[in-house]
């Protein structure tokens, strides 16, 4: 149906945008009249939460964004980050919730590529790729159909582009069975020194379309990303974009030969809010107007209207600025990679952005504006909640033996083995480790030694029990994890995923999250230099777990000595780097009381952030000088858990001695932060003892690696291969339809 310009702005169409009456006034007041139809579609992409972050940039803005490897951090399509040698690591993690859980495949194939071309925009070709996934109850009806439609979108889009995906998380909880996350990250490889932003420059120069073709798939996508689903969910289904990853491959290549021309000026992804958003940005930054001819843009429907024009969010389109003396050479690169190249518009010097269609001026709006003057909130949030210690004797029994084995068998400890050898983790031929360890580790081509860790990481349980403590606890997790691969952490991306902002009780989980993400990545040296925001993840008013997502990145010097976390040989020694007296003691909150227990009460685990930096820096120090075997974070499943998958990552077993005075169930499960499994020879133990006491790091010897059983202080031994049977089975059985309901 086609929906003239002229259509009659009422209130009911003002709120079917995502405006409130008080934001509608404040674009009367703007421009001075009635918007047309078209205008207003334009201030609801450019207003929408999901694109203006009208509720978030005030904490924001507190986040560390800065640091000496930094080149460019938060506000361009990606962060970029110095690796020395003249080359950059351009990364970001963003999210595609609300599009998958309505489309999922699709939703889950255009979230992959939209990550990707925020990173080849910048002038890096991609080289890795991850994705943090979350799912609802594994009995929910509608999990089993999610999980299969985003795994396969995953890979179908990442495959067949030609990325590895190395790493990432999938996690069930009944509090996503009505809003599932998907949260992708891509990372690129480029020159320091040509680096491709988004700000124009220059006065009457060519705005030009890359790409595919513009048709009406994701047509307010962006707005409805930034609202609460309801009972009309399946309606939004036209609003999932539909990808094509061959076409996007063709557009990389074609996009990099172009930036080795010098045609290009500036350069954007058409991501959310498509058109509008792009052309605003550049114009903007640059202190420039844009003036754009629809009536020249490539579709691939008929009778498109200017409206949907502007908010379409087809996949695989780029808007450039380009030189004008190149225009037919970078044409001809267009041409050749059988992708429309078509100028639409130009640069002015009046701060308007005009729209153009069908010899009709249907925008005439004040560019600067449309970004600057969005809405900002300072959203009233209520003060930090504190849930009380559990009692000394509060800690409920458990076989040790039998708790290990119903955890590595169960929905959120086992194998993901199903889901990640359906991606392509090979593909480049730089990819020194597969999934199932602590860190995706990838080569630097063209460097004999050089490698990239990345890791993605946050434990949402804790972050709803303490805001605080939940978001440093993600920061220091994400730190550890590459850390334990050997590489030096340099930088973030953040993906804040939460309710509804509106509600006190929301924000103020995130406000104390951003706080306790702050504070960590403050005293770790792990700036945040890209991101994105997710709020109004829930339905009906159930909100989800609040998820802040912390995708790092860090950097090893040479990959021969990275760690993995498999045991390397028998008869050597097992200590952990870190550990309380007793070796582990707080269990609230832990997947031992969670999944053995059904219990979730309790304070999170407290975040030393200076024991964190002083154990993961002697960690690090040790893999360096080659003096460990193999290492493991300790953290979710505590020390159980961790020696389990070291063990079942090598088929070689252990023997844990029995803790003194502690209790085995706090030992074993206890989930307390900055620990790490670490092995050494017999002739390196010593050297290592001597390093931890100069450096007052604790650590104690648990036991040694032999055989083939693993046995936990005086619980029965269980052989290695029974508890790589467990581990392994859970997900096939799962989506294969042969789990019992209450599994």
């Amino acid at each position: 149906m086609t929906i003239s310009n002229t259509r009659p702005i009422t209130p009911d169409l003002i709120a079917s945008h995502g405006l409130k009456p008080d934001e509608y006034e404040r674009i009367l007041s703007l421009i001075g009249r009635e918007p047309t139809f078209t205008e207003l579609g334009i201030f609801s992409a450019m207003w929408n939460e999901h694109c203006s972050y009208k509720s978030s940039k005030k904490w924001l803005r507190t986040l560390p964004t800065k640091g000496p490897r930094v080149i460019q951090g938060p506000g361009e399509n990606a962060g970029v980050v110095d690796i020395d040698d003249g080359d950059c690591v351009v990364f970001k993690m963003e999210s595609h919730n609300h599009p998958s859980y309505i489309e999922p495949y699709q939703g889950a194939a255009t979230g992959v590529g939209g990550i990707l071309r925020d990173v080849f925009t910048m002038g890096a070709r991609p080289i890795a790729a991850m994705n943090a996934l979350r799912f609802g109850a594994p009995d929910h009806p509608k999990t089993r159909h999610l999980v299969s439609g985003v795994v396969a979108g995953v890979g179908g889009y990442g495959n067949s582009f030609g990325v590895p995906t190395v790493g990432g998380e999938v996690e069930f909880d009944a509090r996503y069975n009505g809003n599932i996350l998907v949260n992708a990250f891509a990372a690129g490889l480029a020159k320091s020194n040509a680096i491709f932003y988004s700000k124009a420059e220059g006065v009457g120069l060519p705005v030009v379309y890359l790409g595919a073709k513009t048709g009406r798939d994701g047509v307010g996508g962006a707005t409805m990303a930034s609202a609460e689903f309801d009972e009309s969910i399946e309606e939004k289904r036209p609003t999932v974009q539909v990808g094509d990853p061959f076409t996007e491959k063709c557009l990389l290549e074609a996009c990099l030969e172009l930036m080795q021309t010098g045609a290009v000026i500036a350069i954007q992804d058409m991501g959310a809010a498509g058109l509008t958003c792009s052309a605003v940005e550049m114009g903007a930054k640059g202190d420039l107007g844009i003036e754009l001819d629809l009536d020249k843009v490539p579709v691939r429907e008929e009778r498109m209207t200017a409206y949907e024009m502007m908010l379409s969010e087809s996949q695989e389109r780029m808007l450039m600025v380009l030189r004008p003396e190149k225009e037919e050479e970078a044409k001809a690169i267009f041409v050749k990679w059988g992708l429309d190249f078509a100028i639409v518009g130009k640069t002015t010097d009046d701060l308007r952005f005009r729209i153009l269609h069908q010899g009709e001026e249907v925008a005439n709006l004040p560019i600067k504006e449309l970004g600057d003057e969005a809405p900002e909130y300072d959203r009233p949030w209520t003060p930090a909640k504190t849930l009380s210690p559990l009692a000394t004797n509060d800690i409920p029994q458990a076989d040790v033996a039998e708790a290990l084995l119903k955890l590595v068998g169960s929905a959120n400890n086992s194998s993901r083995r199903w889901v990640y050898e359906q991606y392509d983790t090979l593909i480049q031929g730089n990819s020194l480790q597969l999934p199932g360890g602590d860190a995706g580790m990838v080569r630097v081509d063209g460097h004999e030694t050089k490698a990239l860790a990345f890791s993605s990481d946050v434990t949402p349980r804790y972050v709803e029990a303490d805001p605080f403590e939940g978001g440093k606890q993600a920061v220091a997790e994400c730190w550890r994890n590459l850390t334990a691969t050997g590489a030096l952490p340099l930088a973030a991306t953040d993906n804040l995923n939460f309710g509804n902002p509106e509600r006190p009780e929301i924000m103020s989980q995130f406000v104390h999250a951003i706080k306790g993400i702050g504070e960590a990545c403050r005293a770790l040296d792990f700036p945040i230099v890209s991101g994105n925001v997710s709020l109004y993840n829930e339905t009906n008013g159930q909100a989800i777990l609040p998820t802040p997502t912390i995708g790092g990145v860090g950097l090893i010097s040479d990959w021969a000595r990275m760690a993995r976390i498999r045991f390397a040989a028998a008869d050597e020694v097992i200590l952990v780097a870190g550990a309380p007296e007793g070796w582990g003691t707080h269990i609230a909150q832990s997947v031992y009381m969670r999944d053995i227990h059904g219990r979730t009460d309790g304070p999170a685990p407290y975040v030393d952030l200076a024991h964190e930096r002083k154990v993961g820096d002697f960690v690090r120090g040790l893999i360096e000088d080659g003096l460990v075997t193999a290492v493991h974070d300790c953290s979710s499943g505590g020390l159980a858990l961790a020696i389990a998958e070291m063990a079942m990552a090598s088929g070689i077993g252990a023997t844990i001695k029995t803790p003194a005075r502690q209790d085995p169930i706090a030992a074993f499960y206890g989930e307390d932060q900055g620990r790490y499994v670490v092995t050494v020879t017999a002739e390196n133990r010593e050297a290592v003892a001597s390093r931890a006491r100069d450096a007052g790091v604790s650590l104690p010897v648990i036991g040694t690696t032999g055989g083939d059983t693993m046995k936990l202080g005086d619980a029965k031994a269980v052989s290695v291969e029974e508890l790589r049977s467990a581990y392994e089975a859970w997900f096939p059985a799962y989506m294969g339809g042969d789990l019992a309901p209450d599994n």
